[in-house]
């Protein structure tokens, strides 16, 4: 490929799937240094990329600047001043899909993300359920590259790489002899939240064991909730509403470890090269979403043949009288981390 290819990223959300992007885009850059990326996604998620070489990040104001068609045609002519060479389009949605017809009126090439869906409706569907593990979304995201006519080969693997710790979180480091863990209990959709009372109960095993807690995620009801749990339990540590994206990274880049639902803080932990303990209930890793480089051995799950019945957590278990995912025990959940952290 040329040195002067210039490639529009197009993925505007959700967080966990734009942090998956992240991912991708980091091994892209390292094997074809010379292409430049254009990253177009919501302004908020823009510290995903800060570290990415020969990318620049273009955001997208969809309740604002860039509302509407006239909005979209407008961030059209902007995106067009880069004179790119392909669109990858990594979202599919009526917003990707007006962006690239512009592009294509131009003669510019177009290559679209292949979602799966009929293979996801098989996966999830009650009757004739077909079980089986489907592409890793993040390879479904390489395959527009390729497509492209671009090389890129995923290791799937994590690398720690700490970032400097913000100041006014280095207290909660100064402890260099206690295993650090994270904890992001929440998701954006309740089905794939872990009942609060049993994670409860898993901080305060953890708290028992030593361990330095950092609680991830969410808005001022979750903050509410984080911060009744520092004031039970010494150990535990709220990180919700007082550091920037920024500073989450890089605080979850000196973690050792991750619990996250199946949720941005999984991605965002994968994108820090953390390991992750995940726990699943209507949702399933075979759909493709486990975090980047993370290890189906560390999913926590309840096998059912009811599982998995929805792709993105947006619908109830159909497991019968007790959510799948509320079968799940507090002590396994610690076991799986003492496993990790003393393997």
């Amino acid at each position: 490929m040329s040195s002067t290819q210039k490639i529009i990223v197009l993925r505007f959300s959700a967080m966990g799937d734009v942090a998956m992007v992240a991912s991708i885009l980091q091994e892209f850059s390292e094997q074809n240094p010379t292409v430049e990326l254009i990253m177009v996604s919501r302004p908020a998620f823009k510290p995903f990329f800060d570290h990415i070489p020969s990318l620049i990040f273009h955001p997208i104001q969809p309740k604002a600047a860039h509302k509407g068609i006239d909005g979209l045609y407008k961030l059209y002519q902007e995106l067009r001043s880069y004179k790119p060479n392909a669109i990858a389009d990594l979202h599919d949605n009526l917003r990707s899909r007006a962006i690239s017809t512009f592009f294509r009126l131009t003669g510019t090439k177009i290559r679209r993300i292949d979602k799966g869906r009929a293979e996801k409706k098989a996966l999830t569907r009650t009757n004739n359920k077909i079980f089986k593990p489907l592409r890793k979304t993040v390879e479904r995201y390489a395959d527009v590259f390729r497509e492209l006519g671009f090389s890129v080969e995923l290791s799937h693997k994590i690398e720690k790489s700490p970032q400097e710790i913000p100041a006014n979180a280095q207290n909660l480091f100064a402890n260099k002899a206690t295993k650090k863990v994270g904890i992001s209990p929440f998701a954006q959709h309740v089905y794939k939240v872990y009942a609060l009372e049993k994670m409860e109960e898993v901080i305060a095993l953890l708290n028992e064991l030593g361990y330095e807690l950092f609680i991830f995620g969410g808005g001022k009801t979750e903050q509410a909730v984080a911060e009744n749990w520092t004031k039970t339990y010494k150990n535990a540590h709220n990180v919700i509403g007082s550091f920037n994206l920024t500073e989450e990274l890089a605080i979850i880049s000196n973690l050792d470890l991750m619990l996250s639902m199946d949720s941005s803080g999984m991605h965002m932990a994968s994108l820090a090269g953390v390991p992750v303990v995940s726990v699943w209930g209507p949702t399933h890793p075979y759909a493709g979403f486990l975090g980047y480089g993370q290890l189906e051995n560390d999913c926590i799950q309840v096998e059912h043949p009811s599982r998995p019945n929805s792709i993105y957590g947006n619908k109830p278990c159909l497991c019968g009288v007790e959510n799948c995912i509320d079968l799940i025990k507090p002590e396994t959940i610690v076991n799986k981390i003492k496993e990790k952290l003393n393997g």
